[in-house]
């Protein structure tokens, strides 16, 4: 059974690819298509740079902290309706 030949990649060709998935925020499968490269190769090269380079963790805003606030207080007048209805749904359903 004859194998192919594994294809060498030059780190810089790697580091440009990944680029284009990072910069872009395009899909590693378009990416490694106009590339002419399997999508797990590329989705590989690009797991290893964002383990290797985290990106930093964003501070929220005074109004980032008010709207979450918001959403929170919004999120459990809902999980309180929501069990409501769970019980009134039981009731009627008897």
């Amino acid at each position: 059974m004859a194998g192919r030949s594994r294809r060498k990649f030059s780190p810089q060709f790697k580091a440009e690819a990944v680029q284009l998935v990072i910069q872009s925020d395009r899909p590693i499968v378009e990416v490694a298509g106009e590339l002419g490269i399997i999508p797990g190769t590329l989705g590989n090269w690009v797991n290893k740079y964002r383990e290797e380079n985290p990106e930093p963790e964003k501070k929220l805003t005074p109004s980032d902290h008010a709207r979450l606030a918001e959403l929170e207080v919004e999120n459990r007048r809902l999980r309180m309706e929501n069990e409501f209805l769970k019980k009134a749904a039981a009731f009627f359903a008897r």
